[in-house]
C-alpha cells in the first residue's frame, strides 16, 4: 500500500527559528498513515468500531533536512509487507522542492478495545494490503 498527503507547514509547528519542530514529523506520519487507511478503505474509525485499536509500540525518525514555515510537505506512508501481529509502515517527509526532510518507520499493534489483549491484523486491513501487493 503506498499513499501521500499534503500539508502546509503552520506557524505553530515550528520554533523561534522558523523550522519545522522535530515533534512534528511524528504526527506528519499519522496523518499519511489515516490518509492511506481511509484511502485504502477501512479508516482508522472502522478499525475501532470493529473493536480493534491500534496503540504505537515503536517510532523511528531519523531527520534529514529542516523543514521550514510555509513549505508544503508531502507525508508518505508505506506498507510493504502483510502484518501478523504488527504492523510496519515506512514513512517519510519531503518538503516542495522534493528534499526529504525526515524518514522513519512506525510499528503499529493490534489489541482488542475491550479486553486490550494482543490480536491479530483485522482480515479487512490484510486484504487491502495483500490486494495492494499483489497489484505490483
Amino acid at each position: 500500500m503506498y499513499s501521500e498527503v499534503y500539508l502546509t507547514v503552520r506557524y505553530y509547528e515550528t520554533d523561534q527559528m522558523g523550522i519545522v519542530h522535530h515533534s512534528n514529523y511524528i504526527r506528519y506520519f499519522e496523518c499519511a498513515r489515516n490518509h492511506m487507511m481511509a484511502e485504502g478503505g477501512y479508516p482508522i474509525e472502522k478499525c475501532e468500531e470493529d473493536g480493534i485499536e491500534t496503540p504505537v509500540v515503536k517510532v523511528e525518525c531519523q531527520y534529514k533536512h529542516p523543514a521550514k514555515m510555509g513549505d508544503i510537505l508531502k507525508c508518505v506512508a508505506i506498507i510493504d509487507k502483510v502484518p501478523l501481529a504488527k504492523l510496519t509502515v515506512k514513512q517519510a517527509v519531503y518538503n516542495q522542492d522534493g528534499v526529504l526532510c525526515a524518514e522513519g518507520l512506525v510499528t503499529l499493534g493490534f489489541l482488542d478495545k475491550s479486553t486490550h489483549r494482543p490480536v491479530a491484523c483485522p482480515e479487512k486491513l490484510v486484504g487491502l494490503i495483500e490486494g495492494s501487493l499483489n497489484e505490483k
